[in-house]
């Protein structure tokens, strides 16, 4: 949704095309590894909470991805002046923007996975792997909107910095298929 909206607003389709691209490769993992559904953990059963908390999750992580996109389109576009793509201010304007919107919904996500973790497990944090994965992609978008707003930042720099943070937001979201911890699921 947030690839159709800032396709919209731009007028441009490459942002849309990377963001149905990444949602394919998204959607044919889950199909690949939840083939069968399983039942829920009882702690996950029965949580309005919890339920807000994946829906911000979803919403944070599909526009940064949307910024992740524009942040590649940028690099492309800064290497080799392609004709169809937008113009590197429009790319770099797409990539703040969604970040702009994503980084309130990260951080609500984190705040509403401590309140739920203290009501499920008596504790707000527990230093889990998705929860110091999720902080360190928190810490990364908190830098990249610190260096645009209070630096300066522009262009290629900002970009590494956004693809720096995706690679975060996967470990983050399939971090607990390597480490073990309480996100096993």
């Amino acid at each position: 949704m947030a690839g159709f909206l800032f396709a919209w607003r731009y007028r441009t389709d490459s942002i849309l095309n990377m963001a149905m691209f990444i949602a394919l490769l998204l959607l044919i993992f889950v199909r690949v590894k939840y083939a069968a559904p399983n039942p829920l953990v009882p702690a996950l059963q029965q949580s309005t909470l919890l339920s807000i908390h994946v829906a911000s999750a979803v919403v944070a992580y599909g526009t940064l991805t949307i910024g992740f996109g524009a942040a590649i389109l940028y690099l492309v576009q800064n290497r080799r002046a392609v004709r169809w793509l937008p113009e590197l201010a429009i790319l770099d304007s797409i990539s703040y923007r969604a970040v702009v919107i994503g980084f309130p919904f990260l951080t609500l996500v984190i705040l509403l996975g401590a309140l739920w973790a203290d009501i499920a497990w008596g504790r707000y944090w527990g230093w889990d792997p998705k929860e110091t994965a999720s902080l360190v992609t928190w810490l990364i978008y908190a830098a990249y909107i610190h260096a645009r707003v209070m630096r300066g930042w522009r262009g290629a720099r900002t970009a590494l910095l956004l693809i720096i943070g995706f690679a975060a937001i996967l470990l983050t979201f399939f971090g607990n298929y390597i480490f073990s911890g309480l996100h096993a699921y």
